[in-house]
């Protein structure tokens, strides 16, 4: 299984960014994926968690802002975040678990936390000033 971030780039407060997690090797028809981010010297934080169902769950933070998406006719994954902050600023990772036998739902799945998650992305840096 292999996780391939993309999207991330210096903006300026306010703007939109949309990343992308595109997953090879990764079949499972019932699953979890989150988005975690992290700023060095920090722990990674959890801002959004998809289950296979289609639902999601959202940190406080990025509520409201982000939205978490998957393309069905291919295995990727989005995050669209709008309305960018300086604390939004940081290396975003995507994580999926290792499947289950039926859909766990956007909550259960962001409850899972980071050790909840087998297969990790390289990380993309969104920059926001």
């Amino acid at each position: 299984v292999q996780l391939v971030e993309s999207g991330g780039a210096s903006v300026q407060p306010g703007g939109s960014l949309r990343l992308s997690c595109a997953a090879s090797g990764y079949t499972k028809n019932h699953y979890c994926m989150a988005w975690f981010r992290q700023v060095a010297g920090k722990e990674r934080e959890e801002v959004a968690a998809y289950s296979s169902d289609g639902t999601t769950e959202y940190s406080d933070s990025v509520k409201g802002r982000f939205t978490s998406s998957k393309d069905i006719s291919q295995n990727i994954w989005y995050l669209e975040m709008n309305n960018l902050k300086p604390e939004d600023t940081a290396m975003y990772y995507c994580a999926a678990d290792s499947g289950f036998i039926f859909d766990l739902g956007g909550s259960y799945c962001y409850r899972k936390g980071r050790d909840g998650y087998n297969y990790w992305g390289q990380g993309t840096q969104v920059t926001v000033s």
